[in-house]
């Protein structure tokens, strides 16, 4: 009893944060005057105080998280929390199902960027502001900001920090402490993100759109405040910021906290995840610009670099914004695109997928057991950046993968069973499950996730949620090893 009721304890501060979230877009839409001031003020009310009556029915219990509470958590918070979060989109737009306010919500939260709203210009400000909201507060991760305030209520961070990171996480000179970690990260997320705000004016947005698209560009989220995305600006400068700043959110952000203090931008460089990622991505924008050259798809190859290059990078980072339908591009720039989205994203960032380390990582052990095949008797550890990566580490990246990949395999296959045309089924699934919006024909850049069934919007939901918590920490909790002292 008292494991489940330290979980609605920690859920009800969560939720209380929400309705915090939520206070200040009711104080947009009250300046603005936009008619959504009814909407946030129910909604408002409704999660705060239910946050309020689950954290004080539960405050005098033990607050030691254990590691399978912390899973759980993880996994109630990315499930549960945007019901919580639907609700400003269902009083304000009573024709919308619920099951379509939770793909949006989830989508927010998930920094997936895919939509099933139209009309988003003609949205009031306050609802645009509570989509691009979502997508900044879940950048970093929910649990990792709720890591730096736990310790301070007496609430144990630690497990929380493991469950929402498993796998390969890099060691670097952060603050020693999980909470300090935390609150470092968050630092250089701010304030990057005041950098990409203040960029954005400079180059020709207004103010409210900087904001949002600041706000979606450094998490990664994709979501834009018009129907036409970025191709709405139709700006070589806002693209060019956009692509800067979408590159720095998909690299590790504890590179970006060692270079901000050390001063030291040759910390990029002795990173060799953020050094590959950047080379696969920008050698991928120089081909595919070639490609659309050659195919007559753009007249001149500077027209091709600066369509294939910000596209590109978008969907390679898991952003999701569109400047152009490129589901009209030969095929193969826009699958090479899907499988870039996959690999690229660097862990510690705000994107998703595999992660750029795990590929260098397996990419490397092939490598040796190539060698091996050669000189059977061969011991030869494996190594990134000079320093030794333990087997466990490489047994978890190889199990992680094998699970990704028959997870995608599954969902492809369910919404194939709904009737669903292929192409759709993969992109969708491909798209939903790394993160990164738009897939393509059905849910292309020109359209969204509107014309989906119940049950596919479903499936993608659960692919959207799968791919953000990095598949462990939802599926662990039906092993039943997991649960055993």
């Amino acid at each position: 009893m008292q494991f489940i009721l330290v979980i609605i304890h920690i859920f009800g501060l969560f939720t209380i944060g929400f309705g915090g979230l939520m206070a200040t877009c009711l104080l947009a839409s009250v300046i603005s005057q936009d008619g959504a001031v009814t909407a946030f003020y129910q909604s408002t009310a409704i999660t705060t105080l239910t946050g309020l009556l689950m954290f004080f029915a539960t405050w005098r219990i033990p607050k030691k998280v254990s590691q399978q509470a912390g899973f759980l958590l993880v996994s109630i918070t990315w499930t549960l929390m945007p019901v919580f979060c639907t609700l400003p989109l269902l009083i304000y737009l009573p024709e919308l199902s619920f099951i379509d306010a939770y793909f949006e919500t989830v989508s927010g939260l998930t920094t997936t960027g895919a939509t099933v709203l139209t009309g988003l210009d003609n949205l009031p400000v306050s609802i645009n502001l509570w989509r691009h909201e979502l997508n900044w507060i879940a950048g970093m991760g929910i649990i990792i900001f709720a890591v730096a305030i736990l310790p301070m209520l007496g609430i144990g961070g630690m497990q929380l920090f493991k469950a929402e990171t498993p796998g390969t996480v890099k060691e670097s000179d952060l603050p020693p402490r999980i909470a300090q970690t935390a609150k470092a990260l968050w630092l250089v997320y701010a304030g990057i993100t005041a950098a990409c705000i203040l960029s954005l004016k400079l180059a020709g947005m207004s103010w409210f759109d900087a904001l949002c698209h600041a706000f979606s560009a450094m998490s990664l989220g994709g979501f834009s405040t018009h129907d036409s995305s970025v191709g709405f600006f139709n700006s070589l400068s806002i693209e060019l910021v956009l692509s800067l700043f979408q590159l720095l959110a998909a690299i590790n952000f504890a590179t970006h906290f060692i270079a901000l203090k050390k001063r030291d931008i040759t910390a990029y460089i002795r990173d060799r995840e953020a050094m590959a990622f950047l080379i696969l991505v920008l050698g991928s924008s120089l081909m595919a610009a070639a490609v659309l050259w050659h195919k007559g798809t753009y007249p001149d190859f500077p027209v091709a670099l600066r369509h294939a290059s910000f596209n590109l990078i978008t969907i390679a980072t898991d952003c999701g914004y569109a400047s152009q339908d490129f589901n009209q591009w030969p095929i193969f720039v826009p699958m090479w695109m899907l499988f870039l989205s996959c690999i690229s994203a660097s862990s510690g960032s705000t994107g998703g997928g595999i992660r750029m380390i795990r590929t260098i990582i397996l990419v490397k052990q092939s490598h040796i057991e190539l060698y091996k095949f050669i000189h059977p008797n061969l011991v030869k550890p494996l190594k990134i950046g000079g320093q030794i990566v333990s087997s466990n580490i490489v047994t978890s990246v190889t199990g992680f993968i094998f699970l990704y990949f028959i997870c995608i395999v599954i969902l492809v296959f369910l919404l194939l069973l709904s009737g669903m045309e292929f192409t759709t089924a993969l992109s969708a699934v491909i798209a939903c499950f790394n993160n990164a919006g738009p897939g393509l024909n059905e849910v292309g850049p020109a359209s969204n996730y509107a014309s989906l069934t119940d049950f596919q919007t479903a499936v993608c939901c659960l692919t959207m949620i799968l791919g953000r918590v990095q598949i462990f920490s939802l599926i662990i909790l039906f092993v039943p090893e997991f649960w055993r002292k």
